[in-house]
């Protein structure tokens, strides 16, 4: 199992969801895991119904296993901060180039050194140790940014190491290259059954490959549930719309004289049926399309009636079954 696991997808596919279903699985099983927000929308406070995350790391769950699920939003100021007082001991003088505006202008305007700092410190938290020398944290679970831009994101460190030359910045960027292209890390990709995540996933998945970054498993969210199988969408299409009002009658369905009722329900559940086999040939489709890329593949439930704490223990249970923790 990587100690360090990113999950990406793209917007709207609940990828945040499922990094804290994840989070919550490995708990269940006795381990202490650290889930790390790196977009500053405090969705990790929201799903486990807390109050909103500062920066630092905060217990948020006990799962029923006996772990714990710890949660920290990494604010990119602070961990410049952090970054200063342990390289170059500033202390004092960068709480007053924060108080100057020095530490937000170089956060917006030096390319890629929010990555670098958000990338950093969850490659920070994988490594550190306490004074037995065992890990703090036996997985660190991040949720990170889209599919779109998740490439980048993790090979940032990579295009600065090769910048600066020497000096800590360099050896800084090295270490952390050095865990998020090792066995320690995987990079789950959470998409839809639609065309647009999945092929949004093929892409991404092309480009983790080709930058040498170790690609994990792919996670199907929000399935919805089969209704009607070939076999039942075979028999819709064959099936004539005289012997269908006849069954819903004898169903007790319709009711009315003749079964005149039972007729004028045929057409509104052939339309429906329509509809559902449409879809259910899209997502056949799609899956074919995930099945090829030779990667591990989950699939989980959608909650009709939303996302709520008691789902995210359920999510959690899922992942545990299908293997994830």
């Amino acid at each position: 199992m990587s100690r360090l696991q990113v999950v990406s997808g793209k917007g709207g596919t609940g990828k945040t969801t499922v990094a804290a279903a994840l989070a919550l699985a490995l708990a269940t099983k006795g381990k202490r895991t650290l889930l790390v927000e790196v977009e500053g929308r405090q969705g990790i406070a929201q799903l486990f119904e807390t109050e909103a995350l500062p920066y630092e790391e905060r217990k948020i769950a006990v799962a029923p296993g006996g772990g714990e699920v710890y949660a920290l939003a990494i604010d990119p100021e602070l961990a410049l901060l952090d970054y200063l007082q342990m390289f170059y001991k500033l202390g004092g003088a960068g709480r007053a180039l924060k108080k100057l505006g020095a530490i937000d202008f170089a956060t917006t305007i030096a390319p890629g050194l929010r990555d670098v700092l958000l990338t950093g410190k969850a490659c920070e938290a994988v490594r550190r140790k306490d004074r037995n020398g065992q890990f703090i944290y036996d997985c660190v679970i991040m949720d990170a940014p889209p599919t779109g831009r998740i490439t980048r994101f993790l090979n940032v460190n990579d295009e600065v190491a090769g910048l600066a030359k020497i000096g800590p910045i360099h050896n800084q960027a090295q270490a952390v290259m050095r865990v998020l292209k090792s066995p320690e890390t995987a990079v789950h990709l959470v998409t839809l059954l639609e065309e647009m995540p999945v092929q949004e996933t093929v892409d991404g998945i092309a480009e983790l490959r080709a930058a040498r970054l170790p690609v994990g498993r792919i996670i199907v969210n929000m399935e919805r549930p089969q209704v009607l199988d070939a076999g039942d969408l075979e028999l819709v299409r064959t099936a004539s719309r005289t012997a269908l009002a006849q069954s819903l009658s004898s169903a007790g369905l319709g009711g009315g004289q003749r079964g005149q009722n039972a007729e004028r329900l045929v057409g509104p559940l052939l339309e429906q049926a329509e509809e559902y086999a449409e879809r259910y040939t899209l997502e056949e489709e799609q899956r074919s399309v995930l099945s090829e890329l030779g990667l591990p593949l989950h699939e989980l439930p959608l909650f009709a009636e939303g996302m709520d704490l008691a789902g995210l223990y359920e999510l959690a249970t899922e992942l545990r079954k299908q293997g994830m923790s």
